[in-house]
C-alpha cells in the first residue's frame, strides 16, 4: 500500500506536465472558424515591399482621408494622450486653427510630436475629469483670439472625449468603482459640461472589448478548445454582454456604461440647441506612434517573450481610430445631405483587410529589423496558473487594505508590469477576435461613416519606420496608475504582460547564474 501511494505521487508532475502540454496544444490552435477569415499569411516578400511603400510615406500618413476643415472649435478631452494626441494632429493637419483647439488632460503631453510646431498654439487645461467643478472651469474658460473670428466669431464646438482608465486586468465586482469613477463618472461630467458649453457633436472612445465575452481557459481532457474561441464581433447591440461576469473585464463594464450614457444623451438639450453624440469601438489592440503598448513596446523591448503568437485578432493603427473620429464627427454635423441620421450609435472599427495574428506581426518586427526584434515562446496555460497567483495577491491586497488601511504601508502592491498578468487578460488575449467594421466602411449615404484607413501590415511597418526615424526611442505612458516608460493600449496590456515576464524570467535567470557559481 505504501508503495502505492509513493507511485501515485511520482506520477502527479508527469500528469501536470501531460495535462500543461495539452492545455498548451488546445490554447495555441488556429481553429478553421477564425483561419477562414485570414487565409493568407504575411510573406517575408510582402512585409518588405509594404515596408519599402511606406518608408516616404508622410506623417501623419493618413492625410489624403481626412475629411476636410470645418472651421469649428475643438475640445479633446484626453488630447495630451495616445489616441487623443493624434486627433489634435489630425485636426492640424486638416487646417484647422490651433487656437480653435483646446485639450483636457491629466498632465501635459510628453510626445515630441505634441510639443513642437503648430500644436504648441493649442490651449492646454490640466484637468482631473472626476472632478466635476474643474471639467466645467476648463470648459468655460475663455478662448483666444484667433484671426477667425472675424469672420466668424461664434463657431460651432466638437467635443472628443478620448481620457480612461484602462484598469483591464480587473473583473472583481468589489474593484468596478475604481474603473467606474473616472470611466462613467467622469464621462458624465464630460457630457454635462459640453452641453453647458453649448456643443452640437460629441464623440466617444468605447472599445471593441465590450463585446467580447469571457470565456474558461482550464480544459477538460476531452475538449478539444474553449468555448467562444473564435468571436466575430460587430456593432450589434445584443452581442454586448448584460451581465457583470459575462464582459471580459471590470474595465469593459465601465466603457459599456459610459458608452449608453453617450448614445442616451444624441438629441438631448445643449445650451445651443442640441447636442448629436455617438461613439466609436475599437478594435482590440490600438498600436502606432506616440504611446504603443504592442509593437512598439516589442521594438523597444527588443527580446520578448510571447504565449499567443497564434492568436489572431483584428488590430488598428492609432491613425486608423483616429481617423474614424473625425469621420463620425463629419457626419454628426452635417444637417444638409439627406444622409440618413446615425446619431446616437456605435461602430466598430478596424484596420482594413485580414486580421493578422499576433505571430504575423512578430515575424513582421523580426524581419523588419533584420532580426533585432526577437520573440520567445512560453506556455500559455503555466502564464495562466501564475495569473491566478498575481490576482489572488492583488484581491487579497484590495480586501485587507480596504478593512485596515494602515496594511497599505506593509502589504506592497503589484508592481511594474506583472500587475497586468491576470486572468481578465487571456479573456481578452487567448481567443481571436475578429471586428467586423462593415458598416463603418459603408458611404455616408447608406448610413455609414464613409472610413477606411491603412492595413496592418501598412500600419505595422509604419511604426518599423518611424521607430527607426526617431533613432528606437521610445515613449512614456501610464496605465492605471501605472507609469509604463521607454516606450515604442484594452488589448495593448499584453505586451506589458508579456514584459512583466521577461523581467521574472531574467530574474530567474540571474538567480540560477548566482547558484551555479555557488556549487
Amino acid at each position: 500500500m505504501e508503495g502505492l501511494f509513493w507511485l501515485v505521487l511520482a506520477a502527479i508532475p508527469l500528469v501536470l506536465y501531460l495535462y500543461v502540454r495539452s492545455n498548451d496544444a488546445k490554447l495555441c490552435r488556429l481553429p478553421p472558424e477564425a483561419a477562414a477569415f485570414a487565409k493568407e499569411r504575411w510573406s517575408p516578400r510582402m512585409m518588405k515591399s509594404t515596408y519599402e511603400s511606406i518608408l516616404d510615406s508622410p506623417t501623419p500618413f493618413l492625410r489624403d482621408e481626412l475629411p476636410p476643415k470645418t472651421g469649428r472649435r475643438y475640445i479633446v478631452v484626453g488630447g495630451a494622450g495616445f489616441l487623443g494626441g493624434w486627433i489634435v494632429l489630425h485636426l492640424l493637419e486638416r487646417g484647422e486653427d490651433p487656437r480653435r483647439i483646446r485639450v483636457l488632460d491629466i498632465r501635459r503631453p510628453s510626445r515630441r510630436d505634441m510639443t513642437e510646431g503648430r500644436v504648441c498654439n493649442v490651449d492646454f487645461v490640466a484637468v482631473n475629469v472626476t472632478d466635476m467643478d474643474a471639467v466645467q472651469a476648463a470648459f468655460d474658460k475663455p478662448w483666444p483670439s484667433s484671426e477667425a473670428d472675424y469672420t466668424d466669431p461664434n463657431p460651432a464646438l466638437t467635443v472628443f472625449h478620448t481620457a480612461a482608465t484602462i484598469r483591464f486586468f480587473e473583473r472583481h465586482p468589489a474593484l468596478q468603482p475604481l474603473s467606474d469613477k473616472v470611466n462613467v463618472h467622469g464621462t458624465q461630467n464630460v457630457l454635462d459640461a459640453a452641453r453647458s458649453a453649448g456643443a452640437d457633436a460629441f464623440v466617444y472612445t468605447s472599445s471593441g472589448s465590450i463585446s467580447v465575452r469571457r470565456s474558461r481557459f482550464w480544459l477538460w481532457p476531452w475538449e478539444k478548445e474553449p468555448k467562444l474561441f473564435t468571436q466575430v464581433i460587430n456593432d450589434d447591440d445584443a452581442g454586448v454582454p448584460t451581465r457583470h461576469e459575462h464582459f471580459f473585464s471590470n474595465y469593459a463594464v465601465s466603457k459599456r456604461k459610459a458608452e449608453t450614457l453617450v448614445r442616451k444623451a444624441d438629441r438631448s438639450r445643449s445650451d445651443k440647441g442640441e447636442i448629436r453624440t455617438g461613439c466609436i469601438r475599437p478594435g482590440n489592440g490600438v498600436y502606432g506612434p506616440g504611446g504603443d503598448l504592442l509593437v512598439g513596446m516589442y521594438l523597444t523591448r527588443r527580446a520578448n517573450q510571447t504565449w499567443i503568437g497564434s492568436i489572431l485578432q483584428s488590430f488598428i493603427h492609432v491613425e486608423n481610430c483616429s481617423l474614424a473620429h473625425l469621420c463620425y464627427e463629419a457626419r454628426l454635423i452635417d444637417r444638409t445631405s439627406g444622409h440618413p441620421d446615425i446619431g446616437g450609435q456605435a461602430f466598430c472599427v478596424a484596420d482594413r483587410g485580414a486580421p493578422p495574428t499576433y505571430g504575423d506581426i512578430g515575424r513582421a518586427l523580426t524581419e523588419l529589423t533584420h532580426g533585432a526584434t526577437t520573440f520567445g515562446h512560453l506556455s500559455p496555460t503555466a502564464m495562466l496558473a501564475l495569473a491566478h497567483v498575481f490576482e489572488a495577491y492583488h484581491l487579497a491586497r484590495h480586501f485587507l487594505t480596504a478593512a485596515l488601511p494602515a496594511l497599505a504601508r506593509v502589504i506592497p502592491a503589484l508592481g511594474g508590469d506583472v500587475v497586468f498578468l491576470q486572468p481578465s487578460m487571456f479573456a481578452l488575449t487567448q481567443v481571436h477576435l475578429v471586428f467586423d467594421d462593415s458598416r463603418a466602411r459603408l458611404p455616408p449615404a447608406q448610413g455609414g461613416l464613409g472610413y477606411r484607413g491603412c492595413t496592418s501590415l501598412e500600419g505595422v511597418c509604419k511604426v518599423v519606420a518611424e521607430h527607426v526615424r526617431a533613432g528606437g526611442r521610445g515613449w512614456t505612458r501610464e496605465i492605471a496608475g501605472h507609469r509604463v516608460d521607454k516606450l515604442g493600449n484594452a488589448g495593448a496590456g499584453v505586451a506589458r504582460a508579456e514584459n512583466g515576464v521577461d523581467t521574472l524570467v531574467e530574474k530567474l535567470e540571474r538567480v540560477e547564474r548566482k547558484v551555479g557559481l555557488a556549487n
